[in-house]
């Protein structure tokens, strides 16, 4: 099963560069939508793909969830790379006996990196 998640920034292109270089994301499809807007997927791993919308498009089409923000928590192997590598990660903390750390991306949202086993 593949998950796609849809998220709405106010920067495509830097939402972009961000999950490519901090993730090693890579760039699945660039569409264009009405009115010249661009949302482009990124796959995170074979399972899982972000579709970054702007906000300002999804105001006009979807108003009703222009300003969601989704909390996810990304299970991870490379859980030690990543905190070292991800400029804006958090302090390691215990949840239930399993490691996270929080990180934000350019736009103040914040995720979880969970430790997988």
């Amino acid at each position: 099963m593949k998950t796609r998640i849809m998220i709405y920034v106010d920067d495509v292109d830097m939402s972009v560069a961000f999950w490519t270089d901090e993730f090693g994301a890579q760039v699945v499809a660039r569409q264009t939508l009405n009115g010249g807007y661009q949302n482009v997927i990124v796959g995170i791993s074979s399972e899982v793909e972000l579709s970054i919308f702007p906000r300002d498009y999804i105001r006009i089409y979807s108003p009703e969830v222009a300003e969601n923000v989704p909390s996810l928590m990304f299970f991870s192997k490379d859980f030690d790379r990543l905190h070292d590598e991800l400029i804006s990660a958090g302090e390691i903390t215990e949840v239930n006996g399993v490691l996270t750390f929080n990180f934000q991306d350019p736009e103040g949202n914040y995720f979880v990196v969970a430790k997988a086993e």
